[in-house]
């Protein structure tokens, strides 16, 4: 019984190389399979939001900037993998201290308060934001013993994270709707 297992999964793993080098020598004529993702998160979003621009008869491009959305989504990288986030529990949530050097502490000074705006009324927590040389001092409160468990859990970047209004944001950035990600 062994050996014929053995045997099946021998005949299986043939087989799947057999069809791997089939569709690698397609004839030219046939539809090739493409990668789904373009390669890098970033070219990727912009490739997205140039594809919707172009498709869009309607996009006025004397006012489309994707220097703009690139601009901001290398904010995003810079406070997702760079920023320090010191957060502490404080009575109803949590109070955060986010801190960084050059373009990471710009980039918290103009990410932190726009998604805090946004946030603030989306979310039913009292959200309070405030800007300090070395970057801003976010507080996340609830009156809610649930909500003041979800606050602590997500942490500054859960809270950074969420909301569904990224990708309709990173649209009208590049339309020019949103000069406000502009770095400086």
């Amino acid at each position: 019984m062994r050996k014929r297992l053995i045997l099946l999964g021998l005949l299986g793993l043939v087989g799947a190389a057999a069809a791997a080098a089939q569709t690698a020598h397609h004839h030219p004529a046939e539809p090739q399979a493409l990668p789904a993702l373009p390669g890098q998160d970033a070219f990727g979003a912009i490739a997205e939001v140039v594809a919707l621009l172009e498709a869009d008869p309607a996009t006025d491009w004397s006012r489309v900037s994707i220097a703009r959305l690139r601009d901001h989504l290398i904010d995003m990288h810079e406070l997702t993998l760079h920023a320090e986030a010191r957060e502490r529990e404080v009575e109803g949530g949590l109070e955060v201290e986010v801190t960084g050097e050059g373009r990471t502490r710009a980039a918290v000074q103009r990410m932190v308060p726009a998604h805090a705006a946004m946030m603030s009324g989306a979310s039913g927590w009292g959200v309070e934001v405030g800007t300090t040389d070395a970057g801003v001092r976010l507080r996340l409160t609830s009156d809610d013993p649930r909500q003041v468990a979800k606050i602590r859990a997500l942490g500054f970047f859960g809270f950074m994270a969420s909301g569904d209004h990224h990708r309709p944001h990173h649209l009208a950035i590049a339309r020019g709707a949103m000069p406000h990600h502009v770095a400086h």
